[in-house]
Protein backbone atom coordinates (compact mmCIF):
# COMPACT_ATOMS: atom_id res chain seq x y z
CA UNK A 1 0.00 0.00 0.00
CA UNK A 2 1.08 3.42 -0.73
CA UNK A 3 0.35 5.45 2.19
CA UNK A 4 0.08 9.50 1.48
CA UNK A 5 2.00 11.95 3.98
CA UNK A 6 -0.07 15.10 4.13
CA UNK A 7 2.36 17.84 5.37
CA UNK A 8 0.67 21.09 7.33
CA UNK A 9 0.98 24.43 5.40
CA UNK A 10 2.80 25.41 8.34
CA UNK A 11 5.36 22.80 8.26
CA UNK A 12 5.71 23.63 4.36
CA UNK A 13 6.98 27.17 4.83
CA UNK A 14 9.13 26.76 7.53
CA UNK A 15 13.07 26.41 5.72
CA UNK A 16 14.52 23.19 5.65
CA UNK A 17 17.37 22.31 7.34
CA UNK A 18 20.67 22.44 6.15
CA UNK A 19 23.26 19.62 5.44
CA UNK A 20 24.37 18.34 8.59
CA UNK A 21 21.62 20.54 11.15
CA UNK A 22 19.77 17.93 11.46
CA UNK A 23 22.48 15.33 13.00
CA UNK A 24 24.34 17.97 15.13
CA UNK A 25 26.94 18.81 12.79
CA UNK A 26 26.62 22.45 12.39
CA UNK A 27 24.89 25.41 14.08
CA UNK A 28 22.17 27.52 12.91
CA UNK A 29 23.78 30.63 11.03
CA UNK A 30 22.29 33.59 11.24
CA UNK A 31 19.50 35.46 8.70
CA UNK A 32 21.41 38.03 6.95
CA UNK A 33 19.74 41.28 7.02
CA UNK A 34 18.06 42.51 3.84
CA UNK A 35 20.22 45.17 2.09
CA UNK A 36 18.86 48.73 2.31
CA UNK A 37 16.40 49.27 -1.24
CA UNK A 38 18.37 51.62 -3.64
CA UNK A 39 15.54 53.59 -4.37
CA UNK A 40 14.41 53.75 -0.96
CA UNK A 41 10.69 55.50 -0.98
CA UNK A 42 10.80 58.93 0.68
CA UNK A 43 8.72 59.08 3.62
CA UNK A 44 4.93 60.48 3.60
CA UNK A 45 4.45 63.67 5.25
CA UNK A 46 1.73 63.88 7.80
CA UNK A 47 -1.33 64.85 5.97
CA UNK A 48 -2.87 68.65 6.53
CA UNK A 49 -5.80 68.85 6.57
CA UNK A 50 -7.14 71.64 3.86
CA UNK A 51 -7.97 75.27 5.08
CA UNK A 52 -11.67 75.62 4.38
CA UNK A 53 -11.45 78.87 2.37
CA UNK A 54 -12.61 82.53 4.00
CA UNK A 55 -16.41 83.04 3.67
CA UNK A 56 -16.10 87.23 3.10
CA UNK A 57 -20.00 86.58 2.23
CA UNK A 58 -20.70 85.09 5.50
CA UNK A 59 -18.14 87.81 6.86
CA UNK A 60 -19.80 90.74 5.38
CA UNK A 61 -23.33 89.34 6.42
CA UNK A 62 -22.50 89.29 10.30
CA UNK A 63 -20.60 93.04 9.75
CA UNK A 64 -22.75 95.53 7.65
CA UNK A 65 -25.77 94.79 8.74
CA UNK A 66 -25.11 96.28 12.17
CA UNK A 67 -22.81 99.00 10.46
CA UNK A 68 -25.65 100.27 8.10
CA UNK A 69 -28.06 100.57 11.59
CA UNK A 70 -25.61 102.59 13.63
CA UNK A 71 -25.22 104.60 10.41
CA UNK A 72 -29.17 104.88 9.84
CA UNK A 73 -29.07 106.40 13.36
CA UNK A 74 -26.43 108.90 12.95
CA UNK A 75 -27.81 110.08 9.86
CA UNK A 76 -31.29 110.55 11.57
CA UNK A 77 -29.48 112.04 14.67
CA UNK A 78 -27.72 114.23 12.12
CA UNK A 79 -30.98 115.30 10.09
CA UNK A 80 -33.07 115.72 13.57
CA UNK A 81 -30.21 118.18 14.84
CA UNK A 82 -30.33 119.83 11.44
CA UNK A 83 -33.55 120.72 11.79
CA UNK A 84 -33.90 121.46 15.27
CA UNK A 85 -33.95 125.28 16.50
CA UNK A 86 -33.69 124.15 20.39
CA UNK A 87 -29.86 123.62 19.85
CA UNK A 88 -30.00 119.84 19.76
CA UNK A 89 -26.65 118.51 19.52
CA UNK A 90 -25.16 116.86 16.46
CA UNK A 91 -23.17 113.55 16.72
CA UNK A 92 -19.80 115.40 16.15
CA UNK A 93 -20.55 117.56 19.07
CA UNK A 94 -22.24 114.78 21.21
CA UNK A 95 -18.44 112.78 20.43
CA UNK A 96 -17.15 115.50 21.51
CA UNK A 97 -18.57 116.63 24.34
CA UNK A 98 -18.15 112.61 25.08
CA UNK A 99 -14.23 112.89 24.94
CA UNK A 100 -14.14 115.68 28.02
CA UNK A 101 -16.52 113.73 29.90
CA UNK A 102 -15.10 110.56 29.89
CA UNK A 103 -11.35 111.89 30.39
CA UNK A 104 -11.90 112.51 33.85
CA UNK A 105 -15.27 109.83 34.75
CA UNK A 106 -14.01 109.51 38.23
CA UNK A 107 -13.89 112.88 39.60
CA UNK A 108 -15.52 114.40 42.50
CA UNK A 109 -16.61 118.00 43.55
CA UNK A 110 -19.53 117.77 46.16
CA UNK A 111 -22.08 114.89 46.46
CA UNK A 112 -24.60 117.02 43.41
CA UNK A 113 -21.14 116.98 41.26
CA UNK A 114 -19.58 113.88 40.79
CA UNK A 115 -18.33 111.74 37.42
CA UNK A 116 -19.93 109.60 35.24
CA UNK A 117 -18.17 106.63 37.00
CA UNK A 118 -19.22 107.09 40.22
CA UNK A 119 -22.99 107.33 38.74
CA UNK A 120 -22.98 104.45 37.39
CA UNK A 121 -21.64 102.50 40.40
CA UNK A 122 -24.03 104.01 42.45
CA UNK A 123 -26.61 102.53 40.44
CA UNK A 124 -25.36 99.56 39.76
CA UNK A 125 -24.75 99.08 43.74
CA UNK A 126 -28.17 99.82 44.25
CA UNK A 127 -29.36 97.23 41.63
CA UNK A 128 -26.97 94.48 43.32
CA UNK A 129 -28.40 95.36 46.55
CA UNK A 130 -32.47 95.45 45.49
CA UNK A 131 -31.42 92.50 42.61
CA UNK A 132 -29.93 90.18 45.85
CA UNK A 133 -32.53 90.50 48.06
CA UNK A 134 -35.02 89.63 45.41
CA UNK A 135 -32.88 86.77 44.89
CA UNK A 136 -33.14 85.06 47.97
CA UNK A 137 -36.83 85.36 48.38
CA UNK A 138 -37.87 84.96 45.12
CA UNK A 139 -35.79 81.36 44.16
CA UNK A 140 -37.21 79.46 47.05
CA UNK A 141 -40.49 81.34 46.93
CA UNK A 142 -40.36 79.88 43.04
CA UNK A 143 -39.20 76.52 44.14
CA UNK A 144 -41.83 75.87 47.15
CA UNK A 145 -44.90 77.40 44.56
CA UNK A 146 -43.74 74.77 41.93
CA UNK A 147 -43.49 71.82 44.35
CA UNK A 148 -47.03 72.32 46.76
CA UNK A 149 -50.26 73.04 44.74
CA UNK A 150 -51.84 74.59 47.91
CA UNK A 151 -48.84 76.81 47.89
CA UNK A 152 -49.35 77.25 44.11
CA UNK A 153 -53.24 77.95 44.19
CA UNK A 154 -52.58 80.49 47.23
CA UNK A 155 -49.75 83.00 45.48
CA UNK A 156 -50.75 82.73 41.89
CA UNK A 157 -53.97 84.85 42.47
CA UNK A 158 -51.73 87.60 44.37
CA UNK A 159 -48.64 87.39 42.35
CA UNK A 160 -51.60 88.15 38.76
CA UNK A 161 -52.67 90.94 40.64
CA UNK A 162 -49.51 92.74 41.84
CA UNK A 163 -46.85 91.46 38.86
CA UNK A 164 -48.98 94.09 36.34
CA UNK A 165 -48.79 96.94 38.87
CA UNK A 166 -45.27 99.50 37.40
CA UNK A 167 -42.21 99.43 39.52
CA UNK A 168 -42.95 103.30 40.12
CA UNK A 169 -46.34 102.84 41.34
CA UNK A 170 -44.53 100.96 44.24
CA UNK A 171 -41.60 104.00 45.27
CA UNK A 172 -44.25 105.86 47.24
CA UNK A 173 -44.85 102.86 49.81
CA UNK A 174 -40.94 102.71 49.80
CA UNK A 175 -40.42 106.11 50.73
CA UNK A 176 -43.13 106.11 53.22
CA UNK A 177 -41.63 103.08 54.86
CA UNK A 178 -38.25 103.38 54.79
CA UNK A 179 -37.85 107.36 55.33
CA UNK A 180 -35.10 107.52 52.82
CA UNK A 181 -34.33 107.70 48.91
CA UNK A 182 -31.76 105.06 48.94
CA UNK A 183 -33.57 102.56 50.74
CA UNK A 184 -36.74 103.45 48.66
CA UNK A 185 -34.99 102.94 45.67
CA UNK A 186 -33.62 99.39 46.52
CA UNK A 187 -37.10 98.19 47.60
CA UNK A 188 -38.09 99.37 43.91
CA UNK A 189 -35.52 97.21 42.44
CA UNK A 190 -36.63 94.44 44.90
CA UNK A 191 -40.00 94.45 43.90
CA UNK A 192 -39.86 94.79 40.07
CA UNK A 193 -37.31 92.02 40.40
CA UNK A 194 -39.05 89.05 42.25
CA UNK A 195 -41.58 88.04 40.16
CA UNK A 196 -39.89 86.45 37.01
CA UNK A 197 -37.67 84.91 39.17
CA UNK A 198 -40.53 83.68 41.03
CA UNK A 199 -42.63 83.16 37.81
CA UNK A 200 -39.64 81.09 35.97
CA UNK A 201 -38.34 78.93 38.96
CA UNK A 202 -42.04 77.78 40.07
CA UNK A 203 -42.73 76.93 35.91
CA UNK A 204 -39.40 74.99 35.94
CA UNK A 205 -40.43 72.92 38.52
CA UNK A 206 -44.13 72.46 37.62
CA UNK A 207 -42.64 70.96 34.45
CA UNK A 208 -40.03 68.72 35.84
CA UNK A 209 -41.21 65.09 34.19
CA UNK A 210 -43.07 63.02 36.52
CA UNK A 211 -40.95 59.99 36.59
CA UNK A 212 -38.21 61.89 37.90
CA UNK A 213 -40.64 62.46 40.92
CA UNK A 214 -42.18 59.19 40.92
CA UNK A 215 -38.52 57.99 40.95
CA UNK A 216 -37.99 59.77 44.69
CA UNK A 217 -41.09 58.12 45.43
CA UNK A 218 -40.01 54.99 44.96
CA UNK A 219 -36.75 55.30 47.02
CA UNK A 220 -38.11 57.14 49.66
CA UNK A 221 -36.31 60.56 48.79
CA UNK A 222 -36.55 63.36 51.94
CA UNK A 223 -37.73 66.28 50.21
CA UNK A 224 -33.73 67.55 50.86
CA UNK A 225 -32.61 65.28 48.25
CA UNK A 226 -35.81 65.59 46.01
CA UNK A 227 -34.37 69.54 46.15
CA UNK A 228 -31.02 69.17 45.38
CA UNK A 229 -30.28 65.97 42.95
CA UNK A 230 -33.97 66.29 41.10
CA UNK A 231 -35.43 69.76 41.06
CA UNK A 232 -32.24 71.89 40.95
CA UNK A 233 -30.40 70.83 38.37
CA UNK A 234 -33.77 70.54 35.83
CA UNK A 235 -35.21 74.06 37.56
CA UNK A 236 -31.39 75.87 36.38
CA UNK A 237 -32.16 76.60 33.13
CA UNK A 238 -35.41 78.58 33.70
CA UNK A 239 -34.14 79.80 37.18
CA UNK A 240 -31.58 81.62 34.97
CA UNK A 241 -33.71 82.88 32.52
CA UNK A 242 -35.73 84.50 35.30
CA UNK A 243 -32.34 86.11 36.77
CA UNK A 244 -31.67 87.20 33.46
CA UNK A 245 -34.92 89.06 33.23
CA UNK A 246 -34.82 90.33 36.37
CA UNK A 247 -31.45 91.91 36.37
CA UNK A 248 -32.68 94.00 32.93
CA UNK A 249 -35.96 95.18 34.34
CA UNK A 250 -34.40 96.40 37.77
CA UNK A 251 -31.23 98.32 35.18
CA UNK A 252 -35.06 99.73 33.64
CA UNK A 253 -36.26 100.41 36.82
CA UNK A 254 -33.01 102.14 38.92
CA UNK A 255 -32.73 104.73 36.49
CA UNK A 256 -36.36 106.18 36.95
CA UNK A 257 -36.19 105.72 40.56
CA UNK A 258 -33.45 108.00 40.77
CA UNK A 259 -34.64 110.69 38.33
CA UNK A 260 -37.31 111.18 41.48
CA UNK A 261 -35.46 110.19 44.32
CA UNK A 262 -31.98 112.15 43.87
CA UNK A 263 -28.71 111.14 44.90
CA UNK A 264 -25.72 109.95 43.51
CA UNK A 265 -26.80 107.68 40.19
CA UNK A 266 -26.84 107.63 36.56
CA UNK A 267 -30.75 108.89 36.26
CA UNK A 268 -29.84 111.55 38.94
CA UNK A 269 -27.20 112.38 36.40
CA UNK A 270 -29.67 112.39 33.56
CA UNK A 271 -32.34 114.59 35.68
CA UNK A 272 -29.40 117.03 36.73
CA UNK A 273 -28.04 117.61 33.07
CA UNK A 274 -31.54 118.24 31.89
CA UNK A 275 -32.06 120.69 34.85
CA UNK A 276 -28.80 122.31 33.41
CA UNK A 277 -30.03 122.26 29.64
CA UNK A 278 -27.17 119.49 28.58
CA UNK A 279 -28.68 117.99 26.46
CA UNK A 280 -25.37 116.26 24.74
CA UNK A 281 -24.52 114.92 28.18
CA UNK A 282 -28.27 113.23 28.29
CA UNK A 283 -27.15 111.65 24.94
CA UNK A 284 -24.28 110.58 26.61
CA UNK A 285 -26.43 109.07 29.59
CA UNK A 286 -28.55 107.19 27.72
CA UNK A 287 -25.58 105.24 25.62
CA UNK A 288 -24.14 104.59 28.76
CA UNK A 289 -27.58 103.24 30.12
CA UNK A 290 -27.93 101.05 26.87
CA UNK A 291 -24.12 99.50 27.18
CA UNK A 292 -24.18 98.96 30.62
CA UNK A 293 -27.18 97.20 30.22
CA UNK A 294 -25.97 95.00 27.15
CA UNK A 295 -23.08 94.26 29.20
CA UNK A 296 -25.22 92.72 31.90
CA UNK A 297 -27.11 90.74 29.58
CA UNK A 298 -24.06 89.68 27.73
CA UNK A 299 -22.66 88.04 30.92
CA UNK A 300 -25.95 86.78 31.80
CA UNK A 301 -26.85 84.69 28.67
CA UNK A 302 -22.71 83.63 28.84
CA UNK A 303 -23.78 82.39 32.58
CA UNK A 304 -26.83 80.36 31.12
CA UNK A 305 -25.65 79.05 28.32
CA UNK A 306 -23.03 77.36 30.57
CA UNK A 307 -25.70 75.80 32.75
CA UNK A 308 -28.26 74.91 30.07
CA UNK A 309 -28.70 71.20 28.58
CA UNK A 310 -28.21 71.22 24.55
CA UNK A 311 -31.93 70.41 24.31
CA UNK A 312 -32.78 73.44 26.32
CA UNK A 313 -30.46 75.76 24.23
CA UNK A 314 -31.50 74.73 21.13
Amino acid sequence: MVSAVFHSPLEASLPLPRAGEGRGEGKPQPRAEAAPHPNPLPRREKEQKPRAPLDLRAFWMRVLPPLAGFGLLLLIWEVVAMKSTTGFPTPAATWQQAVTVFSDPFYSKGPNDQGVGWNVLSSLQRVALGFGLAALVGIPAGFAIGRFEFLSRMFNPLISLLRPVSPLAWLPIGLLVFKGANPAAIWTIFICSIWPMVINTAVGVQRVPSDYMNVAKVLNLSEWKILTKILFPAVLPYMLTGVRLAVGTAWLVIVAAEMLTGGVGIGFWVWDEWNNLNVANIIIAIFVIGIVGLVLEFALIKLATAFTFEEVKS
